[in-house]
């Protein structure tokens, strides 16, 4: 793999950009980094230990922290952001992921930009078309079908490349006009602070591959909301990297792949716990899950979703991920972070 001289972000903070082959291994695949997610306010005293959980992070050696977007028990993610830039000084903060119908994107250019200033040039803004139907209905906003939905996330991400690089946009669509609108402040990072893009259908996927610089490789839903259990496999997995791959073109080394891990069981026998994975999936748990699909005992294994074993044997199936997918940008839930906290020490600098 040759590997093109495009200059990025440094993710450390600096403005100043690096090449991307200093951030990639002798063999053309990226460098690891660790994601830690943040669940809002959900226990008493939650906005406090919410700041805990992001400096926790940060001691263990994350490389981000990001902060979800939803209506119910949760902390407002940009002012926790604005918070958190001041509560840390290393780790990268980001959003996993912003609702765009939610958000003007002159507003929220304006609100990610400064954070990105307040921080020394640390953020990572992650946006996605909106997926929870229930949360757009009690708050009495339409939730539009999904083509509108991504039409919309298009010319929202249109106008906030321009104005995260302090750029004056003029810009007419289907669903935004701006004015001769100059984007300030202007960011610390340069061009722009990197904008993160998930998904797991080829609309979703082709867009992010348009406009991202991160891209969340995502399982796909139901009309329900549920996960489609095929999508966890490693050849879906594969296929949805082909078809970002595909999209993308000649910008394809430029976008770092990004996937989430959903459960991390540490265990002397991995294969007995994924007979007991699939056998609670057989009875119904997790209930968000839609089995559309029989599975084994070895897909369950190779999946890039779940991670049973030792320490050692979950770096290890890590380091095969990305081998065979080229996905380096690993995402844990909150409750995992510090189970994983181990394996991310075996991992770090590789």
């Amino acid at each position: 793999m040759v590997v093109a001289p495009t200059w990025l972000p440094t993710h450390d903070g600096d403005n100043r950009g690096v090449l991307l082959s200093e951030v990639t291994t002798p063999e053309g695949l990226r460098k690891f980094r660790f994601g830690a997610g943040g669940e809002g306010n959900k226990e008493e005293g939650g906005a406090r230990k919410f700041v805990q959980l992001a400096q926790t992070a940060e001691e263990y050696g994350y490389d981000t922290f990001a902060v979800p977007d939803h209506l119910g028990n949760q902390v407002g993610p940009l002012a926790a952001l604005g918070a958190l830039s001041q509560a840390t000084d290393r780790i990268r903060l980001g959003t996993s992921v912003l609702a765009n119908g939610w958000r003007h994107p002159a507003l929220l250019a304006k609100e990610a930009n400064t954070i990105d200033v307040l921080s020394k040039g640390r953020l990572e803004l992650g946006i996605g078309a909106g997926w929870m139907k229930e949360e757009f209905d009690k708050a009495g906003l339409e939730f539009e079908k999904p083509g509108v939905r991504i039409r919309r996330l298009d010319e929202a991400l249109t106008i906030l490349d321009g104005l995260m690089r302090g750029q004056t946009v003029d810009f007419e669509g289907e669903f935004y006009t701006i004015n001769g609108l100059q984007g300030t402040p202007r960011p610390r990072q340069g061009p722009r602070p990197p904008i993160a893009v998930g998904g797991g259908g080829p609309r979703m996927l082709a867009l992010a591959a348009k406009h991202a610089n991160i891209i969340s490789v995502a399982t796909g839903t139901t009309a329900e909301g549920k996960l489609r259990l095929s999508d966890m496999t490693m050849e879906k997995t594969l296929e949805r990297v082909d078809r970002i791959r595909q999209a993308a073109g000649d910008r394809f080394s430029e976008i770092e792949l990004n996937w989430t891990i959903a459960t991390i069981v540490i265990t002397d026998d991995r294969e007995a716990t994924a007979e007991m994975a699939l056998q609670a999936i057989d009875q119904g748990y997790p209930p968000n899950i839609a089995k559309d699909v029989e599975l084994t005992v070895e897909d369950v294994l190779q999946s890039p979703y779940l991670a049973f074993g030792t320490f050692e044997q979950i770096a290890d199936q890590i380091r095969e991920v990305r081998r065979r997918t080229t996905m380096s940008y690993v995402g844990v839930f909150p409750t995992q972070l510090d189970a994983f906290a181990p394996v991310l020490a075996l991992l770090k600098g590789e």
